[in-house]
């Protein structure tokens, strides 16, 4: 019989692709090379018997590597040969020791001979997938028994045996091993004494089992690599009592014995499973959760990850980490769900009302799904793979080897891919809703699909998921879903998601408050859930920013409308400068009352606010991240606390919009001379476009009066609008207020409020001190007469950039303020090494050395004269007066210092320069920063915080 009719006899029944029927005839054709030609036993065989014909074609068309395989070591075919009853071969996992010689080599080729089995049983349908990952588990397990007894017998003569016993762990453990995978084990002595032998008998079986069939890891141990390979009993009990973590406890969930002393691994288990069904109320159990939830996708890379059907979204460990979170928190009470395995774990939730029956059959069917596809994908090769291929060969095999067939108008890799998209979405989606969903059922007095959460089992799952008043979210979540009603029906089907995001966030229990405010005040409105329900991502980003932030959370309670520009995208980009100004003025305009026209205007301002603070808060989320289209038609990031010079912009031009329409408002109420000009000066942060959430507006007020007019006049007119303007900026609104502070003018708080432009040129000529010189370095125009602003800026020009620089008696005076200033004004009790402002490398050591230079080099360098710090310093590594590591450092520790202390006034939604050492506010920090240690983020505050102070010290004793 020729090869190519070996092929032929075979493929309908195995069913697969041309691909795997080239390999098939191929492997076929070695396999006939390697007998004895026509005569041979093994073509007799095949022509004889159907069943091995169909099992070999399988396994040929599936695997390349058991066609290697089988190539070498032909007479393994026979194997695979129907049984006398006429049942195919037995693919139990069992192990068929036979030989002499090497008992490697030997334990070798039986494990082959196994797999052979088993892969042949697969994927002829003669085994469900559950019934092969208990096969794959039980062949793991043998492997590991003969392995153990190799070692055993490799030790030294008059070696007592050791009581060790070997504990499986992972997939092994919960008896859902995959094709190719390492093998997760615990190694556990009975005594000290045991621990040398045990020790030698551990390393040879994983150098064994390595040889033979894969890896064993025993990095699950206590303290994982750095611990002992083997530990006694009582040192593992001792470990998990004291030190474990919660992870640790969920690894256990799978424990089971597997080799070498069985009564003492079921000791193991039996001892360590109070601490297990105990973990959930250990009071770090909640950020260990956190933890785990983000390691879901950690260290996959973002071009695999829509690929990977293990940790990639909707795959794999969505299941299996909801299924063990939910083991863990309700297993305490019963022990029906105490089972290592995730399907059976998965029915018992089911059959204990914990997952809607539904929800339940939909997981099992996504896990069969992605573990098919998972074994497909190892078997080929015999690789340890999780990802789906790229080129369209490999996918068309595996679509085949999945049993996808082509139909009219779809190939079969797009019914692959149809069906992956929908099971991946729908595992996505019930992650979520597997822990979240529950908890809204036990309150919301409807029916519940067989559910049955107690209030107290409710309590406990919102303890584990991180909610400090878990009575008081009941309260929440029952005022929000009680009853019957379309409302409550439409939370009842968002709470899920947007509970998940909560319980991401240091305060889950503010996210949750701040929703309820959210939606007692918009209920009743008809676009608000729709909204939500309807608007993509618009209900995770609102729980985000709800979660995570109170000032945007406070301004949304005075605006709950102002959700709506979570919906577009391309409202989450800060509007140009111009289109502020206009509309702005615009709603100004639209009142004749100054006080209603400056009402409109800081409602304008607080839309703009929200605009830019959630694009802030969302810029490092993800997919929630939002991506406004280009004027070219293209995408881009959203600015946010990754660029921290795009959000002092967009807020320093918020801040000038709302200047220029209340002076608009301010002017038309106040009589003035005829031609009175009238500018206001930006300085400080508003001058250098450095503003943060809640910056007062520093600025400088200047006129001109008209020729032949009386200067008191002028100057009484102008003194009254700027009071005006002050006033309404700071009258008490539902808007938050803007601060119009004057205090950088001549003479300070004892100086007049207004000047001429001729008494400013008057006072800086005769009476100005360096430190005003340095002051005006930010100084620009903001709104009034454009005229008499470029006036008073060339005006100013040779002040703040003198010709000939500084005298060596004004740098001392300089640094002399500068070290006052550190001493007088950091806040009694600060932390001289975490405040962003006064702090070591912070703000202020970067400005100052900055302005220093500008100060004595801006006269010669014009490249030196912008109120931008950054931009400064970058001119100034240009030109070569500031060493370009310096300049790097100096630049590190001013972005990440007026990142933190945005991100602590987003958060907290107040003023404050101090990052904590710890709490929630650090952590919510850390999460805006997209960072997840909060440990980690500061150590690297506090080093480039000294590697920037160093710098800024060198520049500024230069």
């Amino acid at each position: 019989m020729s090869a190519a009719g070996i092929s032929a006899a075979g493929i309908s029944a195995a069913g697969i692709s041309a691909a795997g029927i080239s390999a098939a005839g191929i492997s076929a054709a070695g396999i006939s090379a390697a007998g004895s030609g026509t005569g041979s036993p093994l073509l007799a065989e095949l022509h004889a018997d159907p069943g091995l014909r169909r099992r070999l074609i399988a396994v040929l068309g599936a695997s390349s590597a058991l066609g290697d395989h089988l190539v070498a070591n032909p007479e393994h075919c026979l194997a695979l040969r129907t049984a006398s009853d006429g049942l195919a071969p037995i693919a139990e996992g069992r192990l068929e020791l036979v030989g002499d010689g090497n008992p490697v080599a030997v334990l070798r080729s039986a494990y082959r001979l196994a797999l052979l089995r088993i892969a042949a049983a697969d994927l002829t349908g003669g085994r469900a997938l559950e019934q092969t990952m208990a096969a794959l588990s039980a062949l793991a397990d043998a492997t590991l028994a003969a392995a153990y007894e190799i070692a055993v017998d490799e030790l030294a003569a008059g070696t007592e045996r050791p009581r060790l016993a070997v504990v499986a762990m992972g997939k092994c453990g919960g008896g859902e091993l995959n094709y190719v995978s390492d093998v997760d084990v615990i190694f556990v002595a009975a005594e000290d004494a045991d621990l040398p032998a045990a020790t030698q008998v551990a390393t040879r079986l994983i150098s064994v089992c390595g040889m033979v069939a894969w890896p064993v890891d025993a990095a699950l141990r206590p303290e994982g690599s750095r611990g002992p390979l083997v530990r006694t009993l009582a040192s593992h009990l001792a470990y998990y009592r004291r030190w474990a973590r919660t992870w640790e406890f969920q690894a256990l969930l799978k424990a089971r014995p597997a080799a070498g002393d069985l009564p003492l691994a079921k000791e193991w288990v039996d001892q360590l499973a109070p601490l297990v069904w105990r973990a959930a109320e250990r009071p770090e159990a909640v950020e260990d959760v956190r933890a785990m939830r983000r390691r879901i996708i950690d260290n996959v890379p973002p071009k695999e990850l829509e690929r990977e059907i293990k940790r990639g979204p909707g795959g794999l460990r969505d299941i299996e980490f909801a299924v063990q979170l939910l083991q863990l928190v309700h297993g305490r009470g019963d022990e029906t769900l105490r089972a290592p395995g995730t399907i059976p774990a998965l029915r018992a939730l089911v059959a204990g009302g914990y997952v809607g029956r539904a929800d339940g059959e939909s997981l099992l069917r996504g896990y069969r799904f992605l573990r098919a596809v998972e074994h497909r994908l190892q078997l080929q090769a015999l690789r340890r793979t999780h990802t789906v291929p790229t080129e369209p060969g490999a996918l068309r095999w595996l679509a085949a080897a999945l049993g996808f067939t082509a139909v009219p108008g779809r190939s079969a890799v797009e019914s692959f891919r149809a069906d992956w998209v929908t099971h991946a979405t729908e595992v996505r989606r019930l992650h979520a809703k597997l822990l979240y969903r529950p908890l809204l059922e036990s309150v919301a007095r409807v029916p519940a699909d067989g559910l049955r959460l107690t209030p107290e089992a409710a309590r406990h799952r919102l303890e584990i998921l991180g909610f400090a008043d878990p009575a008081g979210a009941l309260r929440h979540l029952q005022a929000l879903t009680g009853g019957v009603s379309r409302t409550a029906a439409i939370q009842r089907t968002l709470l899920p998601v947007l509970l998940s995001e909560f319980a991401d966030a240091p305060e889950p229990d503010r996210g949750l408050l701040n929703y309820r405010k959210v939606s007692d005040k918009l209920g009743s409105t008809p676009w608000y859930l729709r909204l939500l329900r309807d608007g993509g991502p618009v209900a995770r980003r609102l729980a985000r920013v709800l979660a995570l932030s109170r000032y945007v959370a406070d301004l949304l309670a005075r605006d709950p409308e102002a959700l709506r520009l979570l919906a577009e995208e391309n409202e989450l980009a800060p509007r140009p400068r111009p289109v502020l100004r206009e509309g702005f003025l615009a709603a100004a305009a639209r009142h004749t009352d100054p006080v209603e026209a400056t009402r409109a205007v800081r409602a304008s301002r607080r839309r703009e606010l929200v605009r830019v603070a959630c694009a802030d808060v969302l810029c490092r989320a993800g997919a929630l991240a939002p991506t406004p289209t280009r004027a070219d038609g293209g995408t881009r990031p959203s600015p946010g606390l990754a660029d921290i010079t795009e959000v002092g912009t967009a807020l320093a031009d918020v801040t000038d919009a709302t200047l220029a329409a209340a002076l608009r408002a301010a002017r038309a109420s106040q009589p003035a001379p005829e031609g009175l000009r009238f500018a206001v000066i930006g300085m400080g942060r508003l001058g250098g476009y450095e503003s943060n959430y809640l910056s007062d507006a520093d600025v400088l007020f200047v006129y001109d009066p008209p020729a032949g007019s009386s200067e008191s006049a002028a100057s009484a007119a102008a003194h009254a609008v700027a009071e005006e303007l002050r006033r309404l900026l700071g009258m008490p609104a539902p808007d938050p207020p803007l601060g119009v502070d004057a205090d950088l003018r001549p003479e300070g708080r004892q100086g007049p409020l207004v000047r001429s432009l001729a008494a400013y040129a008057q006072y800086y000529a005769r009476w100005s001190r360096v430190w005003e010189a340095q002051a005006l370095l930010r100084a620009r125009f903001v709104c009034g007469d454009a005229d008499l602003g470029t006036e008073f800026e060339a005006m100013i020009e040779p002040v703040r950039y003198p010709a000939d620089g500084l005298t060596r008696e004004q740098v001392v005076e300089i640094r002399r303020i500068k070290a006052r200033v550190e001493t007088e004004r950091l806040p009694r009790g600060a932390d001289p090494a975490t405040h962003t402002k006064l702090g070591r490398g912070g703000l202020a050591d970067v400005e100052w050395a900055v302005q220093l230079v500008q100060l004595r080099h801006a006269g010669a360098v014009p490249e030196l004269r912008g109120t931008r710090t950054l931009d400064a310093l970058a001119a100034a590594e240009r030109a070569g007066l500031v060493d370009p590591a310096d300049a790097a450092e100096m630049a590190a520790g001013w972005s990440l210092a007026a990142q933190v202390r945005n991100a602590l006034m987003l958060v907290r939604g107040r003023a404050g320069d101090q990052l904590p050492r710890h709490g929630v506010e650090l952590a919510g920090v850390v999460r805006l920063l997209g960072r997840d240690d909060p440990g980690e983020f500061l150590d690297e505050y506090l080093r480039t915080g000294r590697r920037s102070r160093a710098a800024a010290q060198r520049v500024l004793e230069a």
